[in-house]
């Protein structure tokens, strides 16, 4: 082989070597970027599921505080109720020592009316006064929420009268308040005082006897 041909075959072995190396190099660049780019997009997801739990972290601590929210509106609601419910109770029996200081003095009225009324007075233009004096204050009573409990020929009730004494009376049945000694007031749906009374106690033994008698 000549030196011509010998020169021409190592040219075109570099040619093929320099080619060979050109597609070795440009494949390797084309794997780096495949590998960067798989590299990103783990990156992407991962970054995505960090998202993913933060905004599922707000979530749940936005439902939290809605939640508290929730429950602090409803104490409040009940707190503004019961505050309600306490002033209106207090406004109902705030006079109720006073009220209650004043029922001697309608005792007193009631006394002088009866008498008067039984003949013992003559004084008609005292007895007048006296009975507009006591009128008077039961309506104030009446204003403020008092009013007398009706307690004569009624069954007795011990959550409203206090028993004074026993009397036997053939006319009505056994705990039948009879009389009062002294009228008993509620002020509301509240006992402001018993009424104190005279309670029924059936009839003897021996009436009982005698009307079995009589019927036989």
């Amino acid at each position: 082989m000549t030196d011509k041909k010998k020169l021409k075959k190592y040219a075109e072995a570099e040619k093929l070597t320099k080619e060979a190396e050109a597609l070795s190099q440009a494949g390797t660049e084309k794997k780096d970027a495949s590998v960067e780019v798989e590299i990103e997009a783990v990156a992407g997801k991962s970054r995505e599921k960090e998202l993913e739990a933060v905004i599922e972290e707000l979530q749940q601590e936005k439902q939290s505080h809605y939640d508290r929210l929730l429950r602090v509106s409803a104490e409040f609601d009940n707190y503004k109720k019961r505050g309600a419910r306490e002033m209106e109770e207090f406004r109902k029996y705030s006079n109720e020592s006073l009220l209650k200081e004043l029922l001697t003095v309608v005792d007193n009225l009631e006394r002088a009316v009866g008498s008067s009324d039984s003949g013992s007075c003559d004084s008609s233009g005292l007895i007048q006064g006296v009975k507009m004096t006591l009128s008077g204050i039961l309506k104030i009573f009446e204003k403020f929420g008092v009013k007398p409990i009706d307690a004569v020929k009624r069954p007795f009730d011990p959550n409203f009268h206090q028993a004074m004494m026993k009397e036997e009376n053939g006319d009505y049945p056994e705990n039948t308040v009879l009389k009062e000694f002294q009228r008993g007031y509620l002020i509301y749906d509240r006992l402001l005082r018993p009424a104190m009374v005279v309670v029924s106690a059936g009839k003897t033994r021996s009436e009982e006897d005698e009307k079995r008698q009589n019927e036989q």
